[in-house]
């Protein structure tokens, strides 16, 4: 039995993950003291990127609402027992869908109509996109990390042969297709405020981040208080003891595979809709990975993935105001940091573990 099996679920949820925040932002520390940069300068300048004015802000939540999609795909994946990294090719093909319905009807239909028919393209074409590596699974045996990987490059493939031989806007130099009427246009966060007489500086932040919102409350509400979260949740822990309790196990992965393609796809609205306003080949831009990682951060809990995610956000955000102010600091040493991050964090989640044990014996002895 793995020690974090037996710590209280605080502990697993809670201290573990800021133990391991800690030892990471210690060892980038000591990696940027090494290079010849004040450590707490570097911490101070990152905070002040990601939280100290209102503009960093709306950026640090923009991205952190892209990083949600993705991390919830992957742990609604992960409590159906698969490991989904086709989030980048789901998020892709969402985009796809969103842009396909917004290129065909946004010059005819009200916004009213026509952003939900995006969010539903969208999650409908991640959806499939998902299931079909779910399917390959369930009924054939093909593994779903080898078949997601493969899906990404189709997607990627697929995307670039749409958007250059029969998307791409005529006369335009740039490989992207025409700008979709204001109807296919997410509200900025700034303009609703405005609306309530809040005046907010303009920033990528869109509406898109209410719908990540519900999406995190929408998989808690499924998988924790539903029936066939439940049933999901058994495949995942023992599809031969939920066999014996009648429940289908092929029928689960293709559910999870396609529910997690769903919220990937929701990926498209945010960048398609809330920032672009047209089809581009590279709106995804590494989103279906990075969310692998925000979704371990977060332990695959909706909250944990939305701490995680505003974490990534704000080392995204934070880390291109160090790059600008630092002279000598480049890009590099903040993927750098992100990397010590999601190394401890992630991949080194279980390392704290045994040390937490000790003060749990003595408590329960």
């Amino acid at each position: 039995m793995r020690d974090t099996d037996q710590l209280p679920r605080w502990m697993d949820l809670a201290l573990l993950p800021a133990i391991n925040l800690t030892l990471a932002l210690a060892v980038a520390g000591l990696v940027v003291w090494g290079v010849g940069q004040d450590p707490l300068q570097v911490l101070a300048l990152l905070i002040k990127g990601a939280f100290g004015s209102r503009i960093g802000i709306g950026y640090t939540l923009y991205y952190a609402t892209t990083f949600v999609f993705t991390a919830l795909a992957v742990s609604v994946a992960f409590h159906g027992g698969l490991f989904n990294i086709g989030g980048e090719g789901q998020a892709m093909m969402g985009g796809l869908g969103a842009g396909l319905v917004a290129l065909a009807w946004s010059a005819q239909l009200p916004a009213a109509l026509m952003l939900p028919l995006m969010v539903i393209a969208a999650a409908l074409f991640g959806a499939v996109w998902a299931a079909i590596p779910g399917a390959l699974q369930a009924w054939r045996g093909s593994h779903v990390v080898i078949t997601t990987i493969m899906f990404n490059f189709i997607a990627s493939a697929l995307l670039a042969y749409l958007m250059v031989n029969v998307l791409k806007e005529p006369g335009n130099m740039t490989v992207e297709s025409k700008a979709f009427a204001e109807s296919a246009r997410m509200p900025g966060v700034h303009e609703a405020l405005g609306w309530l007489g809040i005046d907010w500086p303009a920033s990528p932040l869109n509406l898109s981040v209410l719908l990540a919102i519900a999406a995190a409350v929408g998989v808690g509400l499924f998988l924790w208080r539903s029936g066939p979260g439940y049933s999901l949740r058994a495949v995942g822990f023992s599809p031969s003891a939920a066999l014996y309790g009648g429940i289908a196990p092929p029928g689960q992965v293709l559910r999870s595979m396609a529910l997690s393609g769903a919220l990937a796809g929701l990926v498209g609205v945010n960048e398609i809709a809330g920032v672009h306003g047209r089809l581009l080949l590279d709106y995804v831009a590494g989103a279906g990975f990075a969310g692998i990682a925000v979704a371990l951060i977060g332990r695959n809990h909706p909250l944990g993935i939305w701490l995680a995610a505003i974490l990534f956000g704000a080392l995204y955000q934070g880390g291109a105001e160090i790059a600008f102010e630092v002279q000598g600091f480049s890009r590099d040493m903040v993927f750098t940091l992100q990397g010590l991050i999601v190394l401890f964090a992630g991949a080194m989640a279980q390392m704290a573990a045994p040390l937490l044990m000790k003060f749990v014996r003595p408590a329960h002895g």
